[in-house]
């Protein structure tokens, strides 16, 4: 199949849900195919140093399994302690962005899977068996819940070290204006189902239905139903969650309507 056109999405928005000034990947990956970014962050990260903190992160670099769930959490742990892997142990990452942080900050031969979610992870066959064995998983709070349940039942002692936190924060009022005054069609980026939920509750009431004409661009089957589930008709899956992998998926076939059409239901 020839690759879309790079100016198929000109005079379109990507609406990106990522954390205050994280949003610079997202923006290169749009504007390779002609797209602008609108972002709308529900929260922004905020690095954990406190005693308890300190004490988690030391516990969890000394188990047998290391799993680093974002990039966020490879940088707020090396602000707090040299990060380097002993012999035997396992270092896994979610994805390729958090393997790519981890290798910067010298850790080598860490696993990250070819799809980049926790069912991904959960799949790789470092956390196959686990009877008897520490797992840590160095994090935040909320956001992946299937991973530590999962580990346990697979018989797992699961540690945590929850480095860093997602403080809440509204949209930006002058993105918001925006995007009450946008008619260009609208691509929702979806990598995180707790970043929606929290953008939803915090959205004026006028914004939700015309949020909700945006076509999805999901990083999963489970981010899709999610949307769905939140009245979000038009939802296409993209290969993972990386920016160039959600902007593929957005040039596939038509382009969705303009923001200002008529749904063709209403929004659950």
């Amino acid at each position: 199949m020839a690759p879309p056109s790079p100016q198929k999405l000109r005079a379109c928005y990507v609406i990106s849900l990522r954390p205050v000034g994280q949003h610079a990947s997202m923006r290169r990956a749009a504007a390779a195919h002609g797209a602008r970014v609108l972002a709308l962050s529900p929260w922004r990260i905020r690095a954990r140093g406190d005693a308890a903190t300190r004490a988690a992160l030391r516990d969890a670099l000394a188990a047998d399994i290391v799993l680093f769930t974002s990039p966020a959490a490879v940088h707020a742990a090396a602000g707090l302690r040299r990060l380097r892997a002993r012999p035997g142990q396992a270092w896994l990452a979610v994805g390729e962005g958090t393997a790519r942080a981890l290798r910067r900050a010298g850790v080598s031969g860490v696993l990250a899977p070819t799809r980049m979610d926790s069912e991904g992870v959960l799949a790789l066959p470092a956390l196959a068996s686990l009877r008897g064995r520490q797992v840590a998983l160095v994090t935040a709070p909320g956001g992946r819940g299937l991973i530590a349940p999962t580990l346990a039942a697979r018989g797992a002692q699961v540690l945590r070290a929850d480095v860093y936190e997602r403080v809440p924060a509204a949209p930006a009022p002058q993105a918001l204006a925006r995007l009450r005054g946008l008619r260009a069609p609208l691509f929702l980026a979806l990598g995180s189902g707790e970043a929606l939920q929290r953008l939803l509750e915090v959205l004026p009431a006028d914004l939700g239905p015309r949020l909700r004409r945006a076509r999805v661009l999901a990083a999963s089957d489970r981010l899709a139903a999610i949307a769905r589930a939140a009245g979000f008709d038009d939802v296409v899956v993209a290969a993972d969650a990386r920016p160039r992998s959600l902007l593929a998926a957005a040039a596939r076939g038509r382009i969705p309507r303009s923001a200002t059409s008529t749904p063709s239901r209403s929004p659950h």
